[in-house]
């Protein structure tokens, strides 16, 4: 299955309540934060309602072991209940046999989103927007 990075761009302030309850969903809770999702139908649903406030593009298996290494929190936490009906991996995401929670806090860019700022879109020169493979390219500046 294809992942798509996810990097929220731009802040909390003056965000309307639906689009908020979209990126908490995502755990996108703040700016810099990044995401790992699947390519499902509902995944790409949910990046379309909130393109203004984020930044995507896709990431092959081994660039996202590198981010949870350098920038990823450990999941400590249990996989199920102590009756073992209840689970919880939905916290969590595993790569390369870790558990990391499934979102990552990264640093703002080194030399910035883009030339325009954070309310253009990267095919006019900001940050916003599909970056498809060059994502790579802004994670790696993030970390």
């Amino acid at each position: 299955m294809t992942m798509i990075a996810v990097v929220r761009v731009r802040g909390l302030v003056r965000v309307r309540i639906p689009l908020q309850a979209t990126m908490k969903h995502m755990r996108l809770m703040n700016h810099n934060y990044c995401v790992f999702l699947e390519a499902t139908p509902q995944n790409l649903g949910m990046i379309k309602k909130v393109r203004d406030y984020i930044t995507w593009g896709e990431v092959d298996e081994a660039f996202m072991k590198e981010v949870a290494e350098k920038r990823g929190d450990l999941y400590i936490g249990p996989e199920k209940d102590a009756k073992g009906k209840i689970s919880y991996a939905r916290r969590f995401i595993v790569i390369g046999g870790k558990k990391y929670r499934k979102h990552f806090r990264l640093n703002p860019p080194r030399s910035g989103y883009g030339r325009e700022g954070v309310k253009t879109p990267f095919s006019k020169g900001g940050a916003l927007g599909d970056r498809k493979e060059k994502i790579a390219d802004l994670l790696r500046r993030m970390m």
